[in-house]
């Protein structure tokens, strides 16, 4: 039975932490979402969701995981028989291939390897190689690694040859930045419930003309999904949504929107580079490898291959039960192999120093030759020597 008295801590990709304010607006009654109260929330919520893609486009919202705001990508770009490429490196890229199985696409998939990036050369030359190819789905912060890849120059590589490119940023968005007007990203999929800081329930897919062009030639888009149904009805003014919006999960996150415009994006930006570089410099103080490349752009989720000295699942479990720490571990090939601290969203210095110490003493624990305080101390030092206090959004 789990100790009542035990004070948790989630440090994981999603769900994340909720501030206080986004818990509390979602107690207040429900409101009727044709209502002028309600439109007034999800007009404003609508043109926040511009500022945090860095867009022009219409960022439209589905009730569901981001995994839905994948699948209206694929259900509004790829045609029965004919070929998407999807460069994956890692589980939620290979989600990206079983969509287009799903739909039917002639699936051409590049993987990268778990834990390594998608190299923008390979892409250039798959493409090369298939001048078929229309449509590209890849990633942005692949959260099952820790990998963050090169959206700017993937994008590149598939507009030399006349593809589309669709970016699952669902973990990256607002942690590390893709501004998708300026790299011209032809679709950004994100969810609420990671570094937006907000509940799960919203997907947001984030298309531009160039990708509703092609949707509106589909033969089919879905129904619920069908991006032309809910576009035209978000540029209404008033906006509104052909079907029934999470009215309570858009009240949170045009809260918790707020919060990021009051920190400022670039502040946000910032946030997140420290709490990685934070996290990355206890792994080395206790002279634990990180799983995948040395990027100091990584700054979503770090991933430690953990020591062979222990039992790697054993490791989120006691820092879960025993010290109220929850962590993720690896999945799929990775499991019992890894282990992933999150810092995407509502986190601040202590949150990482709190975690480190959980882990110290977890490994300790499973018998590692780790010396206590190293690690935390590391993290101290990362936070002291960038001279500003360094807090969750108030």
């Amino acid at each position: 039975m789990a100790n009542p008295y035990l004070k948790q801590y989630l440090m994981t990709a999603g769900p994340t932490p909720l501030p206080p304010a986004v818990s509390q607006v979602m107690a207040e009654p429900i409101l009727y979402h044709r209502s002028p109260a309600f439109i007034e929330v999800y007009a404003r919520a609508l043109g926040r969701l511009k500022l945090v893609f860095q867009t022009q486009n219409e960022v439209l919202g589905f009730a569901s995981s981001g995994s839905g705001a994948m699948e209206s990508a694929v259900a509004n770009l790829t045609r029965p028989g004919e070929p998407a490429l999807v460069a994956s490196c890692g589980k939620f890229g290979e989600r990206w291939a079983e969509l287009c199985q799903a739909y039917g696409a002639e699936l051409l998939h590049h993987e990268a390897g778990w834990g390594e990036k998608v190299d923008p050369a390979d892409l250039d030359r798959l493409l090369g190689e298939n001048p078929g190819v229309e449509v590209v789905f890849t990633t942005l912060a692949e959260t099952s690694t820790g990998v963050v890849n090169d959206v700017r120059e993937l994008t590149a590589a598939a507009h030399r040859h006349g593809a589309l490119i669709a970016v699952d940023a669902i973990s990256g968005l607002a942690a590390v930045p893709i501004p998708q007007d300026e790299w011209g990203v032809d679709v950004v999929v994100s969810g609420s419930q990671k570094a937006l800081m907000s509940p799960p329930g919203l997907g947001f897919a984030s298309p531009n003309e160039a990708a509703l062009g092609r949707a509106a030639t589909a033969p089919r888009r879905g129904y619920y999904f069908d991006w032309l149904k809910t576009v035209a009805g978000q540029r209404k003014d008033p906006p509104d949504s052909p079907f029934t919006p999470a009215v309570s999960a858009w009240m949170a996150l045009n809260v918790a929107l707020g919060m990021i415009e009051e920190e400022g994006l670039e502040q946000v930006f910032e946030r997140h580079q420290l709490l990685g570089r934070a996290a990355r410099a206890a792994v080395a103080a206790l002279e634990l490898d990180r799983f995948g490349p040395h990027d100091d752009g990584a700054n979503v989720v770090t991933a430690i291959a953990l020591p062979d000295t222990v039992d790697g699942s054993d490791v989120p479990k006691t820092m879960r039960d025993r010290y109220g720490v929850t962590i993720a571990g690896g999945q799929g090939q990775l499991k019992g192999k890894i282990a992933r601290i999150a810092h995407c969203g509502y986190f601040g210095a202590f949150d990482i120093v709190t975690t480190i110490s959980a882990l110290e003493m977890t490994l300790r624990e499973l018998g590692a030759d780790v010396e206590l305080g190293v690690g935390v101390g590391a993290a101290q030092r990362v936070f002291l020597d960038a001279g500003v206090p360094v807090a969750a959004p108030a």
